[in-house]
Order: structure tokens, then C-alpha cells, then sequence
């Protein structure tokens, strides 16, 4: 039996009943709902927030901090050599995750710590990172020419540098220009300093990413009837535009957080990033290649919590990106 032509294209426009009547961000949210491995990512970062926020409210409870040299004040914690008499880092009911070999601080309230100084940095860091590529990447897809070439050519030399070794490079001039000899560098120059450059570094490929998408957005209907209105090009970007750019914006910024973090520790490991007393994951790690050998734990904290991290940011991320358009999931 043949079906007419007709009752076949009824049957592809009917939209399904879960759509009718629901909004773009209600669809995206309900699409996002049937994602399992999004939630359960959804609620591990949302943790690490919690964490981050809470830090001294957990530290109160807790009864210690990060910053006192709890194997140096009590003795029979650290043995000769600097370090834990007791089991697996001196893991007990009084050091939840043990205490740090040579210093003897708690483990636990430094990596708590730690996650709400990388998690600052990294925040702070994306949104810098978000305005300047969604910035220059509209006024390089809508502008064009010159201005286009010119911050094109700005976005290939960003994305060619050696970020890493500008910053071991960097670091040290800062601190000449700003710190007499005599001082000892300030916590917030360190955290500005490691901001500004996270920030430089990290907008090009947004800003690529978007230009593409307005190179072909300007070119459609809806934009061309704005602008034979008489459209100011502020309102053709503001009304016309950034509305269609919101899910790739949304998306990269998602996968840039997580990015951020892992390149703030980096940092941090090989030297250049925060500076003691404040506890951060990365200088965790540098003490952890020093002391692995005679105690392992002490890096497997900082690693594990690292690692669980990243990996739920990366899966909410791919999960708020199927949940936005479904034609790219895999």
C-alpha cells in the first residue's frame, strides 16, 4: 500500500509531544535531565564548589586549618626524618587524610583549601577569558576586513606562544617590578599575575571558534532585515547575534573551567604559581614528587581529587553540549 506524499510530510513536521509547547531552554533542560552521566557530574562539581564556598565553615568544624604546623607543635606525629609516625601518611580519627611530611600540617584542610584557590583563580580566570574571545571574535565575524585580518593574525600568534614558559619567564619580572628585594612577594600579586595570564592566553581559540559562527550568521536573513531597517550594528550584535551564540559560548566555557584548574596547578608544580603559606593543589603535588617514595598518600589526595575533578567538569561539559543541540551527540 503507498502511502500519500502528504500524510508523509504531516508526519515529519509533527513535532513530538514532549516539544509542544516548551521553550528552547525547557527542551535543553529536559534533554539534560535524561542524561545520567550529566547529573552525576552535575552533582560532583556542584560539590566542589560547596566545598570551596564552605571551606572555613569545614575547617571550624573540623577543629584544624591548613596553615598550622600541627607534626612540629605535637610531638610523636613526625619521626626523625620529617615524616608521619603513623600509617599511610598518619591517617587517624584526629588527621582525616593524614599530615604533610617535613611541615607536619593537615592534609585534609589543605586540599579543602586548595580546591577554593584553584576553583577562585580558574573563576575569575574563565570569565575574563569568556569576555575577551566573545568580544574580539564578534568584531572580527562582523566587522571583516582589516579589522578582521588584524585580529586574526593577533589570535594565530596567541595560539603559537609558549604560554608555559612566557609565564616561568614572566613571573619572575613581575615580581622585580612590583617587590622590592626585601619584601616577600604578596598572595594577591601572585593570584592577579596568574589571572591575567591564564586570561591572555586562553581567549584565542574562543574567539576563533565564534568568528566563524558570525562570519556565517551575518549572512542570513534575519541579520540582512535588521540591517535594511536601519538597525544600529550594536543592536544587530546585541538582539541579533549574541542570542545564537549563547550555546557554543556556554559550552566552551564549560570545558574551559577544568582547563584552567589543571593549568593553575601545572603552574603552581613548576614554581610560578601560588605562593606558600597558601594551600594549593599543584605545590601538593611538587611536595608529593618529593615524599612519594616513603609516603605515598600524600600525593594520592591531591591526585584523586584532581583527577575526579576534571573528569566530571569534561562529562558535564560534553553533557550541557548534547543537551543544547542533539545533532552533534555521539
Amino acid at each position: 500500500m503507498t502511502i500519500p506524499t502528504s500524510t508523509l510530510d504531516a508526519t515529519a513536521v509533527t513535532p513530538l509531544p514532549e516539544a509542544v509547547g516548551r521553550s528552547p531552554g525547557q527542551l535543553m533542560w529536559l534533554r539534560f535531565k535524561r542524561d545520567r552521566a550529566g547529573i552525576g557530574a552535575a552533582v560532583i562539581v556542584l560539590f566542589f564548589f560547596l566545598v570551596a564556598i564552605l571551606a572555613p565553615v569545614i575547617s571550624m568544624v573540623y577543629g584544624k586549618d591548613p596553615y598550622t604546623l600541627y607534626g612540629q607543635e605535637n610531638p610523636g606525629l613526625l619521626n626523625d626524618f620529617g615524616y608521619p609516625v603513623g600509617a599511610n601518611g598518619g591517617v587517624s580519627s584526629q588527621f582525616w587524610f593524614g599530615i604533610e611530611p617535613g611541615l607536619g600540617r593537615d592534609v585534609f584542610t589543605q586540599l579543602v583549601y586548595g580546591i577554593r584557590t584553584s576553583l577562585l583563580i580558574a573563576v575569575v580566570a574563565t570569565v575574563l577569558t569568556s569576555l575577551l574571545g566573545v568580544v574580539l571574535g564578534i568584531v572580527a565575524g562582523y566587522a571583516g576586513g582589516r579589522v578582521d585580518s588584524l585580529i586574526g593574525r593577533v589570535i594565530d600568534i596567541v595560539l603559537s606562544f609558549p604560554a608555559v614558559l612566557f609565564t616561568i619567564a614572566f613571573m619572575p619580572v613581575v615580581e622585580n617590578l612590583f617587590v622590592r628585594p626585601d619584601e616577600q612577594t604578596p598572595v594577591w600579586l601572585r593570584a592577579v599575575t596568574l589571572v591575567i595570564v591564564l586570561s591572555a592566553f586562553g581567549w584565542a581559540g574562543l574567539a576563533r571558534l565564534l568568528r566563524g559562527q558570525v562570519l556565517t550568521l551575518r549572512e542570513r536573513e534575519f541579520v540582512e532585515a535588521a540591517r535594511v531597517t536601519g538597525a544600529s550594528p550594536a543592536r544587530v550584535v546585541f538582539k541579533e547575534l549574541l542570542p545564537n551564540l549563547w550555546t557554543p559560548i556556554l559550552i566552551q566555557s564549560t570545558l574551559l573551567l577544568p582547563a584552567l584548574v589543571t593549568a593553575e596547578a601545572a603552574l603552581s608544580f613548576l614554581g610560578v604559581g601560588m605562593i606558600e603559606p597558601i594551600p594549593d593543589w599543584g605545590r601538593m603535588f611538587l611536595r608529593g614528587t618529593e615524599v612519594y617514595q616513603n609516603d605515598i598518600t600524600y600525593l594520592v589526595f591531591p591526585g584523586v581529587a584532581l583527577l575526579v575533578f576534571v573528569i566530571a567538569f569534561n562529562l558535564l561539559g560534553d553533557s550541557v553540549r548534547d543537551a543544547f543541540d542533539p545533532k552533534i551527540k555521539r
